[in-house]
């Protein structure tokens, strides 16, 4: 797992947003993984000015709660039409949004039948504060071969969602989520691991250091060919 720091939030967005662009400028007619919250503000603020081909690319959504309007504001379909899709310089050529309002078990299916007949070049993700990775709170399922499955959110994830302020109090926090699978990030070629603030401090900490274990799902990353941490001073502070 390579691993870069950076002083601000800012320069760790853009020294990520540039790593994954170089990489998708590689490949012809490439796909993507883009996550969302907090930890990924910097990285799409950057990644949405690169000079690339977007016309040729095709986008896929990490994870989304089960019963959130795309209204709500912690929606993350709204978070990226906002944050990403809908300021893009020329429309992809297609970006698949996970839609948690209806029929969750049948969308896991829509969508990961287009995933798997996909070879995804970069998957932007992060790292949760209890060591998630997309929603795959600890003890995560390493086994499964779905591409994306129904999760139970533990309270810390949930907690951490309410101290982003995405949602005024805790009880508002859905408890399931539609969530890549791990096996299924782990697919991607290259993964851009962007992760700020001193809240994650020991996630990243457990996660870079510490053994391989479900306890700590980001953890599995030390196992990919082609990891790319980006973090900030505060992130990086335990290491």
């Amino acid at each position: 797992m390579e691993q870069q720091i950076f002083k601000t939030k800012e320069e760790m967005g853009a020294a990520a947003a540039l790593a994954g662009s170089a990489r998708l400028a590689e490949v012809e007619n490439p796909s993507f993984i883009v996550a969302t919250g907090a930890s990924q503000f910097e990285t799409l603020s950057h990644l949405v000015k690169a000079d690339l081909d977007w016309p040729s690319m095709t986008g896929f959504h990490l994870d989304e709660y089960i019963g959130l309007p795309i209204s709500h504001p912690a929606s993350f379909r709204k978070y990226l039409w906002e944050r990403f899709v809908s300021t893009l310089p020329l429309p992809l050529k297609a970006f698949h949004f996970l839609d948690g309002e209806k029929d969750a078990e049948a969308e896991c299916e829509r969508v990961g039948k287009l995933i798997s007949e996909t070879q995804i070049e970069v998957a932007f993700v992060g790292i949760g504060e209890n060591g998630h990775l997309a929603f795959n709170d600890p003890p995560a399922n390493f086994e499964t071969s779905v591409p994306y499955h129904i999760v139970d959110l533990d309270d810390a994830c949930r907690r951490q969602q309410q101290g982003e302020g995405w949602f005024p109090d805790f009880d508002s926090v859905p408890k399931q989520a539609i969530s890549m699978s791990i096996r299924e990030i782990m697919r991607a070629k290259t993964i851009i691991c962007t992760v700020p603030d001193s809240r994650k401090a020991e996630a990243v900490k457990n996660a870079v250091a510490g053994p391989v274990t479900p306890e700590v799902p980001a953890s599995i990353l030390q196992n990919h060919p082609d990891c790319r941490l980006f973090l900030d001073e505060a992130a990086a502070s335990l290491l």
